[in-house]
């Protein structure tokens, strides 16, 4: 029986191979052939996948944000299990956007780079505005939800705390990209986000007063 190719695991296999790069060197430095000597592919097999740079670029942007997404989802998910505060969600969750350690470096790098081609580039501008949406609406869901629950004021503008949070995350993380030794990074999260999330949420969630 024919073997069939798993063309997402190939894909992916490419992907994260030029993220890897571009990580490490610079979009400058960055071809196909060196993609492809990088994920054990040939050049012919990346074209077949993308047809030029910009899909690469375009994929790798939204596959970086994908997983990013995917891991503060999880976050969550264990949150509502383990019956944690939303606050404490949201943290944990926006932690998994600073680049502390190699894969979140990586994506970090990835993103940071891409944004900025996005500022001369409408098919990648489309992505960054999109994701920035998507954050913050996330950050609000999650005050309309302290808010049900006790753990934010009723009156608070939800839209505009998410922005003031959202602001602060990427602040931080940029913060971080910049340092030689993210040894005391745990410290610098507590001290910079945390405050601003206990901002916005101020009280107790009344399912731990049942």
């Amino acid at each position: 029986m024919p073997r069939v190719a798993d063309h997402d695991q190939r894909r992916a296999v490419m992907t994260h191979a030029f993220q890897r790069l571009l990580a490490a060197e610079g979009l400058n430095r960055v071809s196909f052939t060196r993609v492809a000597a990088e994920a054990g592919v040939s050049v012919g097999l990346i074209q077949h996948y993308f047809a030029n740079k910009d899909e690469l670029l375009r994929f790798s942007y939204e596959d970086c944000l994908r997983r990013s997404a995917d891991r503060v989802a999880t976050h969550i998910r264990a949150g509502e299990a383990a019956g944690r505060p939303i606050s404490a969600m949201l943290l944990a969750g926006l932690t998994e956007l600073l680049p502390l350690d190699g894969d979140r470096t990586v994506e970090f790098r990835v993103e940071r780079s891409l944004w900025t081609l996005s500022l001369n580039s409408p098919d990648l501008a489309e992505v960054a505005r999109r994701a920035d949406l998507e954050l913050r609406e996330r950050i609000a869901t999650a005050i309309e939800n302290g808010k049900e629950c006790g753990e934010v004021r009723p009156a608070t503008d939800s839209a505009t705390a998410a922005s003031m949070i959202s602001a602060t995350t990427r602040g931080l993380a940029d913060s971080l990209s910049v340092e030689k030794d993210l040894a005391g990074s745990s410290d610098l999260v507590d001290a910079v986000l945390r405050p601003v999330i206990a901002i916005v949420f101020t009280g107790r969630c009344r399912h731990f007063d049942r």
